[in-house]
């Protein structure tokens, strides 16, 4: 289906063409009608599916139809996002499709100053897209009125709620009007998103794009079992040898990726890392080096990672496994975006085959494997445990997260655990916010 068949005005359809798109994507031609017809909405669509504009383009529709508070010209939609880097993205997204209409649109999230933002603010805007912590430092400095929203957004469910953020969210809503358009996206329907959406939805219409936790069908995956000690070396012998331009790699902490980045520069590639103890100048300049081309690695933490949309990323690479298994669907589904292939490359030593298995299971399919020659692995290494946040192999004691570390955070902790524990065999929802702590 094309977009000139869904109902958008013609400055959409204009912006659309003129960014080379024509065909809507599956959740695109399901969700836009929908928003557009004043609807709450439900949707289940993973990374690379085109979400953001299933939502947007029927956003920047709709803010023409609502009252315009002239005088003061209070924000009218609010995105909510998990992380800094997803909120940048949607807010380029809101700039790109609305670039032929008024709509102004805030960008708020921490790690930067608020002064600025406090400023667009003031000057009046119809969208804010933000993370939940630095907009609730607005909301108590009295610097934003969410008095006239009609529209609301919360993107990446699941992840704000793995997060830890629920109790931000609550404080928002309570401050937000009771009559007001939701939209609630997650790449799965998890128990507490269903309870989630059971509180915020009202007589939601349900969608769903893709089969839960698959992997995006373009991409091609390949196993490389190699021994632990060696899987630096083999990760610049493929780079090199196969003459990889734009390479993401994941690893599990903050430490892990300083230290493979200066390891992968010694060898002769260009490569920096990207984690939550980056400044956000850090992070924005290191995110455009690689998509420009001139940075060819780029190392990244799940939670750094996370809302970053690099649209001709051909190679992902899991330098560990990921200790939750859906993770590795989000990981993976950084390449083949937008019809495009790609390549997600996983270099799995002993220790991880019990992650792999746990990966394989939730796919409910094997991955290919490949010995590359010269990096067999050594039949007399035996598996150790899995050392978690590069410290101990114990379990921590949870504790409520913290936002020093939290992405869309400022610096200072308030407390608080998750609203919900999730029930899941292979790590579930603390486990996810403690992780988060150490790695993001």
């Amino acid at each position: 289906m094309k977009f000139n068949e869904l109902g958008l005005a013609a400055e959409l359809l204009r912006a659309i063409d003129e960014l080379g798109y024509t065909q809507a994507t599956p959740i695109q031609q399901q969700a836009i009608p929908l928003v557009l017809a004043g609807a709450d909405v439900l949707a289940c669509a993973q990374t690379g599916t085109g979400k953001t504009a299933g939502f947007m383009l029927p956003l920047l529709q709709r803010l023409r139809e609502l009252p315009v508070d002239r005088k003061r010209r209070r924000p009218r939609a609010l995105i909510l996002t998990p992380t800094r880097e997803l909120a940048a993205q949607i807010g380029q997204s809101a700039r790109d499709y609305g670039r032929q209409m008024a709509s102004r649109c805030a960008i708020i999230y921490g790690g930067v100053g608020i002064r600025p933002q406090i400023s667009t603010l003031q000057r009046g805007v119809d969208i804010v897209v933000a993370t939940p912590g630095r907009l609730l430092d607005h909301v108590q400095q009295g610097t934003v009125d969410l008095s006239n929203v009609r529209m609301l957004v919360l993107d990446e469910g699941d992840r704000m709620l793995d997060m830890g953020f629920i109790r931000d969210i609550r404080r928002i809503l309570n401050v937000l009007p009771k009559l007001r358009q939701n939209l609630l996206f997650s790449a799965t329907f998890s128990r507490e998103i269903r309870q989630l959406a059971g509180s915020l939805l009202n007589s939601p219409t349900e969608i769903q794009a893709t089969p839960n936790n698959t992997a995006a069908e373009r991409v091609q995956q390949i196993v490389y079992p190699v021994d632990r000690r060696r899987k630096r070396e083999l990760l610049s012998h493929r780079i090199d040898s196969r003459n990889w331009r734009q390479v993401l790699v994941f690893v599990r902490t903050k430490h892990g990726a300083n230290r493979l980045a200066e390891q992968l520069s010694k060898d002769g590639l260009r490569a920096t890392a990207i984690h939550g103890n980056k400044s956000q100048g850090a992070r924005t300049r290191a995110l455009a080096g690689f998509k420009s081309g001139e940075i060819r690695v780029l190392v990244a933490t799940d939670v750094a990672a996370r809302g970053l949309d690099i649209e001709r990323l051909p190679h992902v690479v899991n330098y560990e496994l990921p200790e939750v298994p859906e993770d590795y669907v989000h990981r993976i589904g950084r390449t083949a975006r937008a019809g495009r292939e790609g390549q997600a490359v996983s270099l799995v030593c002993i220790d991880e085959l019990k992650l792999l298995d746990a990966i394989e299971s939730l796919l409910d399919c094997r991955i290919e494997r490949e010995i590359i020659p010269g990096f067999e692995v050594d039949p007399r290494i035996r598996a150790e445990p899995i050392r978690r946040g590069g410290r101990s192999s114990k379990p921590r004691s949870p504790r409520p997260p913290h936002r020093e570390n939290s992405p869309g955070g400022t610096g200072r902790s308030r407390g608080g655990s998750p609203g919900h524990g999730r029930a899941n065999p292979r790590g579930g929802q603390q486990q996810r916010a403690n992780r988060n702590r150490r790695a993001g």
